[in-house]
């Protein structure tokens, strides 16, 4: 029997009430986890009924409303999941957003709010598990959300584009300077997936191109090898090795999930 099944574990899961995050809270319970649900006080709702499929698995579940853009609030976060669980093990900055506009017509506040989230957010998650693994002692798992548009962007993606870029420069970086604490750090890098985010992409892209709802996600999707669209669970597949001990020898890296479309 593996460790991660015989060693209690405690992941927190940002943005997991719906879509690729509730696929990895389940995922990772599934794998013998206890996980905190976090997303924001609005999708409450969602976040408490995801709780309850974590525990519908046997596992316990705690729910953990914030804004991961509010440092504040994300220190407040990580202590109420320590406090709840026990500890805090892995951690899954998952939440995102999207804007899908001509570079020409994003505001300075749509960039602003799109980078508090994606990257901020991402930034803030990082070190507030960093601290309470430091402090726990015995390492950890900090997992990001990257994209396949931080290698390859897409049109009309450009601030999502550079902010998972930065993304996978910040998971180098505190990959080399959190190594010496048995903290290792990856990100993860979906492709398209059918989520409620691909399907606003696909909607904002279909309107800029003058294509019918859903054409746009089919002409990217024929860069796929693979031959399909992802869902969540693919990316949860590979979220529950990057959490496991499977993974410990692996750090800096982020890796496309994407059925084949970039290739680096």
């Amino acid at each position: 029997m593996s460790d991660q099944a015989t060693t209690p574990r405690n992941a927190l899961v940002t943005g997991a009430g719906q879509g690729i995050g509730k696929s990895i809270a389940l995922r990772l319970a599934a794998d013998g986890l206890d996980v905190a649900i976090n997303d924001i006080p609005a999708n409450g709702e969602a976040a408490r009924a995801v709780a309850a499929e974590v525990e519908s698995l046997g596992r316990r579940a705690t729910v953990a409303l914030a804004d991961v853009s509010d440092a504040q609030a994300v220190d407040g976060m990580v202590a109420q999941v320590a406090a709840d669980l026990g500890s805090l093990d892995v951690m899954v900055a998952n939440a995102g957003i999207a804007h899908v506009k001509p570079l020409l017509e994003v505001t300075p506040e749509e960039f602003d709010h799109l980078m508090s989230i994606n990257l901020r957010g991402v930034h803030l998650c990082y070190g507030a598990a960093a601290r309470r693994m430091i402090e726990q002692g015995g390492g950890g798992k900090i997992i990001g959300a990257c994209s396949i548009v931080g290698y390859r962007p897409f049109p009309l993606l450009g601030p999502y584009s550079a902010s998972k870029w930065a993304v996978r420069g910040l998971t180098q970086a505190a990959a080399m300077e959190w190594a010496q604490y048995g903290i290792t750090v990856n990100a993860y890098c979906p492709g398209i997936v059918g989520t409620a985010m691909w399907d606003h992409i696909d909607e904002k892209l279909a309107e800029n191109e003058g294509l019918r709802k859903g054409a746009a996600i089919e002409k990217y999707s024929e860069l796929i090898h693979l031959g399909r669209v992802s869902v969540p669970e693919d990316v949860a597949k590979f979220v529950s090795y990057l959490a496991s001990p499977d993974s410990d020898y692996m750090t800096g890296q982020s890796v496309m999930i994407d059925g084949g479309v970039q290739f680096s």
